[in-house]
């Protein structure tokens, strides 16, 4: 079972080292086998802290010599902001809306001398970002996928997300009360946002009650006597009834003694927000869609086995 500690983090405060955490979950009986850790020193592809930061949107504009590539206008912390010249098709529904500031959108952005994978290599090719003429434009910059990040293979478009969603994704929430106007400015280390450790731990028959993230986050509140957040589990259902329209039916209640539905209606099949994603992913599942996505992420937080079906199939 892989477990992010920034998902970890978010059920128990943890201030051990990871190293540490390792250690003392090995001996309590949870054996981590392994350690991953992306972007963070000792990860296969660190995020340098200078050269590779989040920045901001501020504007999209069609490259005027190439149909595939835009000029997008981002403040990254420096004085002035700069403008990157890429292919990204996600950000083609932004050309030419004009300023971009209000909508709070950011991406990762990399500048000239950072190390990165090779998008366009099959593979984990390194390869350092040099300036170079783009269709007649000069770009030493680049905004980044989730491949040339090392995240995943991923490399149909760039990472976007919203400044709501990098409140959720930060591996620093216990702070955020306090830090939220810090944790989203233009310019902060991706480290500080997205980087991140993996905890790989065996699956044993006693330890079964520790099978989901929240099952973790319990042992280690045991362990090191801090408080455990149980996730909120309110939930507001109304509307007609659902006599006659759904029905559930068990042929073998002995395996089976319980098996409860919700029918949630106007659900549209779009893409899951990226810190959802972006934490399924750690988890070693594939971001799917948002029906998908929720079904298993609520797998994974609390261990529960669900489903969800098409209501008119």
């Amino acid at each position: 079972m892989r477990v992010p500690l920034s998902w970890l983090r978010e059920y128990v405060d943890i201030d051990l080292p990871v190293p540490e955490l390792a250690e003392l979950l090995t001996n309590a009986g949870l054996e981590v086998e392994s350690i991953e850790t992306v972007g963070l020193p000792g990860a296969a592809l660190e995020w340098d802290r200078e050269r590779i930061v989040l920045a901001q949107i501020l504007k999209v504009e069609q490259h005027p010599d190439a149909d595939r590539l835009v000029l997008a206008t981002v403040e990254y912390g420096a004085a002035e902001p700069k403008v990157a010249v890429t292919g990204a098709p996600n950000l083609l529904p932004y050309v030419g809306r004009g300023d971009l500031s209000a909508e709070g959108l950011y991406a990762p952005y990399a500048l000239e001398g950072a190390t990165l994978y090779d998008g366009h290599k099959d593979g984990r090719v390194k390869a350092k970002l040099k300036g170079r003429p783009l269709r007649g434009i000069y770009n030493d910059s680049m905004l980044c996928s989730e491949k040339e990040l090392g995240i995943s293979d991923e490399h149909e478009g760039i990472i976007l997300v919203t400044s709501d969603e990098l409140r959720v994704t930060s591996s620093e929430r216990s702070e955020l009360v306090t830090r939220r106007s810090s944790l989203v400015a233009p310019g902060t280390p991706l480290q500080n946002i997205f980087g991140d450790a993996v905890l790989e731990i065996a699956i044993l028959p006693n330890t079964a009650r520790a099978t989901s993230i929240i099952g973790v986050a319990r042992e280690v509140a045991a362990l090191t006597g801090r408080p455990l957040r149980q996730p909120s589990a309110d939930v507001v259902m109304d509307g007609p009834p659902l006599d006659g329209r759904v029905v559930i039916t068990t042929a073998e209640p002995e395996l089976n003694p319980r098996f409860v539905a919700l029918l949630i209606e106007g659900v549209q099949q779009t893409p899951s927000p990226y810190w959802m994603q972006y934490r399924l992913r750690l988890a070693g599942q594939r971001p799917i869609n948002v029906v998908v996505d929720i079904s298993n992420y609520v797998m994974l937080e609390v261990g529960q086995p669900n489903h969800t079906f098409d209501y008119d199939v």
